[in-house]
C-alpha cells in the first residue's frame, strides 16, 4: 500500500491545501495556470508543504507532458535523457511545452545545472524546480534569472487540521477504520509545519491502534509515535529541526551543545555549506557590535570550508561554532533593521531632505538641492549636529546598543555626540 501522503494527494488546485498566497484565484501563478502561460519556477519552502504536489497538479491542469528528476540521484546523463525525450513531446513548434519538475534542485551542481539552461531557455521545457534552500545561494545566476521564484511557507494549524480531516474521510483504508479525531496538539506539535510529517504520524499511530480504540487522542499519539523520529535525516523531516536547536545553542552560549547538534549534522551528511551561512547569519543577527571580530571569523569559515569540505572542514566549522558560542551576544543590529523596514512599510517613501540631496545640476542648486548641508569633516571632532531623517519622523531611535562592554562604548560615544537625541 502507498504511504497515506500520497494516497491523499490532491490532483486539483481546488483540493489543496495552503500556500493561497500563491495560488490564489486572484495571484500571478494562478492566472498563468488558467491561462496556460507558466513560466519556469522554483518553488521554495520548507520540507511537506506542497511543492511537489503543485507541481504535479500544474501538470495535470495543463494537460502536458510531466517529467520528473530527483536532484540526489540524477546526473548529466540523466538531465539530457530527458530533455531529448520532452523535446520529441514538445519541441520547437509545437505548442504544448513539456514540464520538466527537478526535486532539490539545489543538489545539483553547477555543471548539472548548466545542462538545463539551453533547454529553459529555448522553450523546450518549462522547468519546475523545488528547493528547502535559498536559491539565490544555491541556483547559478543564469538559470535563476530565467525563473520566477515563489515562497512556499509551513502549513497554518488550520490547514493542517483540514490535511488531517481530510485523510480520514477521502482515504478509502481509512474511512474503514472510523477514526474520530478528538485531540490534535501532540499532531501539530510532531509534524512542525510539515504536512507530509503530519500524515506519516497520523498513519502510525492508526496502524498502531485497534480496531476497539477509534479515538485518536495526543496520549495515544505520543504512546505510538516512537523517539525515532527524532533522528537527523538532511534530506527530510529533521533538517530544520537540528539546525534550529544548533543556532539556539550558539545564540544562548552554550558550546557543548553547539558543538553537540554540530556533530549530528556532520554525521547525518549535511551540506557543510549549509552550516557555514548559518553561522555567518548568526554571528551579525545575533552577535553583531558586541563583537565584530565575529562575523570576520564566520566569512572566513565560510570561505574555508567552500575550499575544503569534508572531512577536513569540520574541524573549521567546530572551531568557529565554539567562538561564537562564546561571545558576547547582541541583536541590537537585527532589531535596528526590523524596526526600520517597518517604519518605510507604515510611512512609503518619505522625501530626502532638501540639505542631503545630491546637487549634479544647475538647476538642482536653484531648487535648494544640497543647501545647508554640514559637511561633518569640517568641524571639530568630524562631527556637527544636523538631522538626517526626513521631517516626518525625526527624532525616531531605531538602534540600540546593548549592556555589553563594546556596545557600551558605542552608546557613549552617541550620548556624547548627539546629547539627547541618543539618550539611552
Amino acid at each position: 500500500m502507498q504511504p497515506l501522503a500520497e494516497r491523499v494527494r490532491p490532483t486539483h488546485l481546488n483540493n489543496y491545501i495552503g500556500q493561497q498566497h500563491i495560488i490564489g484565484p486572484e495571484s500571478g501563478l494562478r492566472k498563468a495556470i488558467d491561462q496556460n502561460l507558466l513560466p519556469s519556477i522554483i518553488l521554495w519552502g520548507p520540507p511537506g508543504v506542497g511543492k511537489t504536489t503543485l507541481a504535479q497538479i500544474i501538470s495535470n491542469t495543463l494537460k502536458r507532458p510531466f517529467y520528473a528528476l530527483s536532484a540526489i540521484n540524477s546526473g548529466v546523463k540523466d538531465v539530457r535523457d530527458v530533455i531529448e525525450k520532452a523535446q520529441g513531446d514538445g519541441g520547437f513548434f509545437k505548442q504544448e511545452k513539456p514540464i520538466l519538475f527537478i526535486d532539490e534542485i539545489h543538489r545539483f551542481s553547477k555543471s548539472q545545472q548548466d545542462s538545463l539552461l539551453n533547454a529553459v531557455e529555448k522553450g523546450i521545457v518549462t522547468l519546475v524546480g523545488a528547493t528547502t534552500e535559498n536559491p539565490s545561494f544555491e541556483v547559478i545566476p543564469a538559470l535563476l534569472s530565467r525563473c520566477q521564484v515563489y515562497i512556499l511557507k509551513n502549513l497554518s494549524k488550520d490547514e493542517l487540521i483540514s490535511l488531517l480531516n481530510n485523510a480520514i474521510e477521502h482515504d478509502e483504508y481509512l474511512k474503514t477504520k472510523h477514526i474520530v479525531l478528538k485531540e490534535t496538539e501532540a499532531l501539530l506539535r510532531i509534524s512542525g509545519g510539515d504536512g507530509r510529517k503530519l500524515l506519516n504520524a497520523l498513519e502510525i499511530v492508526v496502524n498502531c491502534i485497534s480496531d476497539d480504540d477509534k479515538v485518536i487522542t495526543d496520549d495515544l499519539v505520543k504512546k505510538y509515535i516512537q523517539q525515532n523520529l527524532a533522528l537527523y535525516d538532511k534530506s527530510g523531516e529533521q533538517h530544520y529541526d537540528i539546525i534550529s536547536a544548533f543556532i539556539k545553542s550558539i545564540r544562548g552560549s552554550d558550546p557543548n551543545a553547539a558543538v553537540y547538534w554540530l556533530a549530528r549534522m556532520i554525521e547525518g551528511g549535511e551540506d557543510p555549506l549549509f552550516i557555514a551561512r548559518r553561522l555567518l547569519i548568526l554571528s551579525s543577527e545575533d552577535i553583531g557590535n558586541a563583537n565584530p571580530t565575529a562575523l570576520v571569523m564566520a566569512n572566513n569559515c565560510f570561505q574555508a570550508v567552500n575550499i575544503i569540505g569534508y572531512p577536513e572542514c569540520r574541524i573549521i566549522l567546530s572551531q568557529t561554532t565554539t567562538y561564537l558560542a562564546c561571545s558576547a551576544k547582541s541583536n541590537s543590529s537585527y532589531m535596528a533593521i526590523n524596526q526600520a523596514q517597518q517604519i518605510v512599510k507604515q510611512t512609503g517613501d518619505l522625501a530626502v531632505p532638501l540639505h542631503l540631496r545630491n546637487a549634479p545640476t544647475k538647476l538642482m542648486k536653484e531648487l535648494g538641492y544640497g543647501d545647508n548641508y554640514k559637511y561633518s569633516h569640517d568641524f571639530e571632532g568630524n562631527f556637527i549636529e544636523q538631522e538626517f531623517l526626513p521631517s516626518e519622523i525625526s527624532g525616531t531611535t531605531l538602534f540600540n546598543p546593548s549592556e555589553n562592554s563594546r556596545e557600551k562604548e558605542l552608546k557613549d560615544f552617541l550620548k556624547q555626540r548627539w546629547k539627547n537625541k541618543y539618550n539611552y
